[in-house]
């Protein structure tokens, strides 16, 4: 289950995604404009990895293009169960596609939380940070790296990274292991432009050849399009960086003002760091009927029940006037 348009079309204004409601980024979109669609790509992305390399000061080698967040979840997964069997750790909650994937791939799924004696092999685990849908740093996640077997693939999602309004900026991790684990970036959240598909990966700096090799094998021809490849190339560049930098500050004040809204609506707000935040539903308000009746009048809510919370709905900061259309659909 997703966010973002549905069988209705595009919500007027949708609180379901967490995008950055500030964009799309200007400068961003007028590279998209720039690209030439009408060539292939350099299939090996060689001067955008460099770019990206660069940018966060590791080897090209260790970056890995994806065509998007997504297929990158399902790529690594393959790549971790290619040995056959065994068990892919999860946080709670967690996005999931992660658990889609290794069931998709013959692994089973684990809770961080609850991995019990006799349990198959470990082969794949999985950290967010800020964390979906809660948009938490998890405190859990050092002693899970440090206590993960090297060689085998922990992979960070850091796809709301760039969008934290709160807490230290490189979360609960380190730069040493922040090293030993796969980053997941995909900036198309935080450049407000997720219409674009493409992402990256950064791998350990001790990462497995086979692995890697394994992983570069199991990757389409050309992973990016051209248009992804200038987003990518784009969110290296200063006048971006600015821009977002820009934007997380008016962000800080919606997202203030969009938390007393909830909590005078009646719901109860969850702590976040992050441009989006869960809020459990009003006791005395049945759910579905509600969603419905919003979503007719044009504001679409994430339901959290896919992610195991019963009862929760998460809400991707939008601008007042989104924030006023809610509040009036609400009282009506």
């Amino acid at each position: 289950m997703h966010g973002g348009p549905d069988a209705q079309g595009v919500a007027l204004h949708d609180f379901s995604t967490n995008a950055n409601a500030c964009g799309p980024c200007p400068p961003a979109l007028q590279a998209l404009r720039g690209a030439d669609p009408s060539r292939y790509p350099d299939p090996e992305s060689t001067r955008l990895r460099e770019r990206l390399a660069a940018f966060h000061g590791v080897r090209r080698e260790r970056i890995v293009v994806a065509a998007s967040a997504s297929e990158f979840i399902v790529r690594i997964t393959a790549a971790a169960a290619a040995d056959g069997g065994g068990t892919a750790v999860l946080p709670v909650p967690a996005y999931g596609d992660y658990a889609r994937a290794a069931r998709a791939h013959g692994l089973e799924v684990h809770l961080a939380t609850a991995t019990g004696p006799g349990a198959p092999a470990p082969r794949l685990a999985w950290g967010c940070e800020p964390s979906t849908p809660y948009g938490q740093d998890d405190p859990q996640l050092p002693a899970r790296v440090d206590a993960w077997r090297a060689g085998r693939p922990f992979v960070l999602d850091r796809a709301y990274a760039p969008l934290r309004l709160d807490g230290p900026p490189g979360g609960s991790l380190g730069p040493d292991r922040l090293s030993r684990v796969w980053q997941l970036w995909s900036p198309n959240k935080a450049l407000g432009l997720t219409g674009v598909r493409g992402a990256y990966a950064i791998a350990p700096a001790d990462a497995s050849p086979a692995l890697l090799a394994r992983v570069q094998a199991l990757a389409p021809s050309w992973p990016l399009g051209a248009h992804a490849v200038a987003m990518l190339a784009a969110w290296v560049e200063a006048p971006v960086q600015d821009w977002l930098s820009g934007s997380l500050e008016v962000l800080k004040d919606w997202k203030r003002r969009q938390q007393r809204l909830c909590t005078e609506l009646g719901g109860e707000v969850l702590p976040s760091i992050a441009n989006f935040f869960c809020m459990r539903w009003p006791a005395e308000l049945p759910l579905q009927p509600a969603l419905e009746s919003l979503r007719a009048q044009g504001i679409k809510l994430r339901d959290c029940a896919s992610f195991g919370l019963p009862r929760h709905v998460r809400l991707g900061v939008l601008p007042p006037r989104s924030q006023d259309a809610l509040a009036a659909a609400w009282k009506s």
